[in-house]
């Protein structure tokens, strides 16, 4: 049984995510790095309205600053859904953004990964989670795992997932006023590109290390900063390739405690890890 949906006033939770450590073991004949990477999901989100169209028409609602629509990952999502099936209706969509453009916490990736449950739902296409992560993969290195909702270790350019059972501590995760270029990191004549490949054990011991941090941290100053500050709270780290960084507590009260001493300049906000997105959640309510 298939419960109602008034899609304009129950909007679609895209979560943010945290690369828990990134390391780059390689690169491709085809450039691109190979990875490995431990994903896990924050209770921080976008919120998407998305409701379905007879007239064929997939259009975004709303402006999103330097993103012109064919461009926007939600609208590219769509199409690419529609072109994978036989549907014939189209969508409006609207995004309520609350995560950064180019943190490291890959919105656009799960803005992306809940237009396809989304529409996968309203338009009833049916498809399986294997078939949506074939639509989602050329979309970006990162929507299939927005798209699996599980936290997961991640090989390839990330697309290669292993679910896995962490922690969920609670993160303050900071915000510095910078956007960081992905394509110019792995650019970077710096950056380290023969790390050698841990297990998921390694990881789980604390071998945590991100490749990309010294590079961001040396071109990004205010990535710098902020990494310098939050060190006084615990273990800074970087997330994929920034700008956002972060820090685990075992308590919010924690985590709290550290945000409420930061210097007026900073942004941030404190959220709590998820291994479940919530996106699974929805659809399990949707189809109880």
């Amino acid at each position: 049984m298939t419960t109602s949906l008034d899609p304009f006033t129950t909007a679609w939770p895209a979560p943010a995510k945290l690369n828990l450590m990134l390391r780059v073991v390689g690169r491709r004949p085809d450039g691109y790095h190979e990875l490995q990477t431990v994903f896990q999901f924050i209770d921080r989100c976008d919120w998407l309205h998305v409701a379905p169209r007879k007239d064929g028409c997939i259009e975004r609602l709303g402006t999103l600053q330097g993103v012109a629509p064919e461009q926007d990952l939600m609208v590219r999502a769509a199409r690419a859904l529609r072109a994978a099936t036989d549907c014939t209706q189209g969508a409006s969509l609207r995004c309520e953004k609350v995560l950064p453009m180019g943190g490291g916490l890959g919105g656009g990736s799960s803005d992306a990964a809940t237009t396809l449950h989304a529409l996968n739902q309203l338009w009833g296409t049916r498809l399986s989670l294997d078939e949506l992560c074939e639509i989602a993969l050329p979309l970006g290195a990162d929507v299939p795992v927005f798209v699996r909702g599980q936290a997961a270790w991640g090989e390839g350019v990330g697309e290669r997932l292993t679910p896995v059972e962490l922690a969920e501590p609670w993160y303050l995760v900071l915000v510095p006023g910078c956007t960081v270029s992905t394509g110019a990191v792995f650019s970077h004549p710096a950056l380290t590109r023969d790390s050698n490949r841990i297990t998921l054990a390694d990881f789980m011991d604390g071998d945590a290390i991100n490749d990309c941090l010294p590079v961001v941290r040396d071109e990004y100053p205010a990535v710098a900063e902020a990494l310098d500050w939050l060190a006084d709270f615990g273990e800074a780290r970087l997330t994929g390739t920034g700008a956002c960084v972060f820090a685990a507590f075992e308590q919010r009260e924690q985590a709290l405690e550290a945000w409420s001493r930061r210097p007026v300049e900073l942004e941030g906000f404190v959220a709590r890890g998820l291994n479940r997105s919530p996106v699974l959640d929805r659809l399990k309510a949707l189809n109880a």
